[in-house]
């Protein structure tokens, strides 16, 4: 297990799957550690939307359960009230107003931004899944294209 655990591959996967860094911070990292681009990305891509599904199952019941908590109410009205300030993208432009949201590579954007809104404005599974899942797909090609036109530049600029 300890091996396993120590494999960029592995990490990249984790990395890839937290709220805050999501694929933004997995591709870079994975490239770093001399991951191909197309399995960086893939990997990447995977540990992103991992997490969706689950969420967007649960993330009622989830919610529900924490409410009983004055300190999970607290966090997770911040958490919402992130997800509210967004929603009105989701709410003018449907479907692609959310596979847009979760495609734009900054933060407080992504699968997880993407997820919360999903629930905030109660959209069919299916619908959030698919929109959600496009979005991760592209983000990845964003970040990837960026990440790659960056270590060309520092090759370029350091002579490597």
């Amino acid at each position: 297990m300890d091996n396993l655990i120590s494999k960029p591959e592995f990490l990249t996967f984790l990395i890839a799957m937290l709220p805050i860094s999501e694929l933004r911070g997995a591709l870079p990292f994975a490239l770093s550690c001399g991951i191909s681009p197309g399995v960086a990305y893939l990997i990447s891509v995977a540990g992103n939307i991992l997490p969706v599904i689950p969420l967007l199952l649960f993330l009622e019941r989830l919610s529900s359960f924490i409410m009983r908590y004055p300190r999970g109410k607290r966090v997770l009205k911040r958490i919402l009230d992130q997800g509210r300030k967004k929603k009105a993208l989701v709410e003018r432009y449907s479907f692609p107003g959310l596979l847009l949201l979760v495609a734009i590579p900054l933060p407080v954007t992504g699968a997880w931004t993407g997820t919360i809104i999903s629930f905030l404005l109660s959209l069919r599974l299916k619908y959030a899944f698919l929109a959600i899942c496009g979005g991760v797909c592209l983000a990845g090609i964003i970040v990837l294209l960026v990440s790659l036109g960056i270590i060309s530049g520092v090759k370029f600029l350091t002579g490597m």
